[in-house]
């Protein structure tokens, strides 16, 4: 069982910047995908970003795009979400999770490990 943990959610100004951490138990087999959705209350989790683990290749929403960068650090199994140019509507839980192995990296249904999830509140 893959256990993921996410940290480094808080409570940040409009326009500011954040950085998220998602560290796994285990180590992320070649073309998995991670991946960082989010939630905010009374709506569908969607799609952040997600990383084609060791290939490299990167994916983003259209509504992060230049905004938000997805990273790895392989040796420490870990992934990053920086997060700048913060809005509002960037107020959500923010969750890691670990795609099966051909899941799509924007498909909620598509991965098979998730974390609990990182608050991150982003105020005017």
């Amino acid at each position: 069982q893959v256990r993921l943990v996410e940290s480094g959610g808080r409570l940040v100004r409009a326009g500011g910047s954040l950085q998220l951490l998602c560290e796994s138990s285990e180590p992320t087999p070649v073309n998995y995908f991670m991946a960082w959705f989010r939630q905010a209350p009374g709506k569908e989790r969607e799609p952040v970003a997600a990383i084609s683990w060791r290939v490299g290749t990167r994916y983003y929403a259209n509504s992060t795009k230049g905004r938000f960068t997805i990273a790895t650090d392989n040796a420490k199994n870990t992934l990053y979400l920086h997060l700048s140019s913060l809005r509002p509507d960037d107020t959500a839980t923010y969750y890691c999770a670990r795609s099966k192995i051909n899941g799509r990296w924007n498909d909620p249904a598509g991965m098979e490990y998730w974390g609990k999830g990182t608050v991150v509140t982003v105020a005017i």
